[in-house]
């Protein structure tokens, strides 16, 4: 990844989407929901764009479709568990079926 981070962060995950429907709005939803208890910042980037792992528009705003990869980014070390949640959960293709579609 060749992006400028203007931040400081302590925890460094990468991952990839690996479902076959990307990213869309219920794993989005379910990423900012576990990102509520952080003690500190988090962050998604796709390489070009940094986002607030809170926000479900932010993370949508990736339009991360199957085979991105994603970086997660903690502020404190204290979200080390919940970084390896989220990739966890990227890891998993966000727990869907990987029927084909159609």
């Amino acid at each position: 990844m060749n992006i400028n981070l203007d931040f400081q962060y302590s925890v460094f995950r990468q991952t990839a989407v690996v479902n076959a429907l990307g990213m869309h709005a219920r794993p989005a939803a379910l990423i900012a929901g576990m990102t509520q208890d952080a003690v500190g910042d988090i962050w998604l980037s796709d390489g070009k764009s940094i986002v607030d792992a809170t926000s479900v528009i932010e993370i949508l705003s990736l339009c991360a479709v199957t085979g991105t990869k994603v970086s997660i980014f903690t502020e404190k070390e204290e979200d080390s568990a919940l970084a390896d949640k989220i990739k966890n959960f990227f890891d998993i293709g966000f727990g869907e079926s990987q029927l084909p579609l159609g």
